[in-house]
């Protein structure tokens, strides 16, 4: 019965649970003319995106937040690091999922993929360009894709 009523609360069991978590700060910025469309289709071609999460600080602009919830991000905002909320997040939720994507060019994630990893999830890391990525974390990764 549980396991009925999970299906119909997030969808069909055959497709893997997608988590994406994106790394607002240090993705969306002038220099790496990130879309946020495209970071999202990236994560939802490899399964159902279950979580799609967009952590910025407290200097995001209104803009900037209403765009994300356009386009089906659930953002959050933090007056504190944002690096250790998505961190806590994405390692709370690997249970659920099976892909975890994380969009940064930040190491400080390095951790959580090795963590999701050694849980049996598979991970995906989404660099912003090839000036915004992270050597170690697209070598933890299992697969791993650069921004145009």
């Amino acid at each position: 019965m549980r396991e009925r009523l999970r299906e119909a609360v997030s969808g069909s069991s055959d497709e893997p649970a997608v988590g994406l978590f994106v790394d607002g700060p240090n993705v969306l910025r002038n220099e790496f003319d990130v879309d946020l469309d495209d970071v999202r289709a990236l994560a939802d071609e490899r399964g159902r995106l279950s979580v799609a999460r967009l952590y910025l600080d407290e200097h995001a602009t209104p803009g900037l937040i209403q765009a994300a919830e356009a386009r089906g991000f659930e953002v959050c905002i933090t007056s504190g690091d944002v690096d250790v909320k998505l961190a806590v997040d994405a390692t709370a939720a690997i249970d659920d999922l099976s892909l975890l994507t994380i969009a940064s060019r930040d190491t400080d994630f390095k951790p959580v993929l090795e963590h999701a990893a050694r849980r049996g999830v598979e991970t995906f890391a989404i660099a912003p360009g090839e000036h915004g990525r992270s050597d170690a974390l697209r070598n933890a990764a299992h697969d791993d894709v650069t921004l145009e």
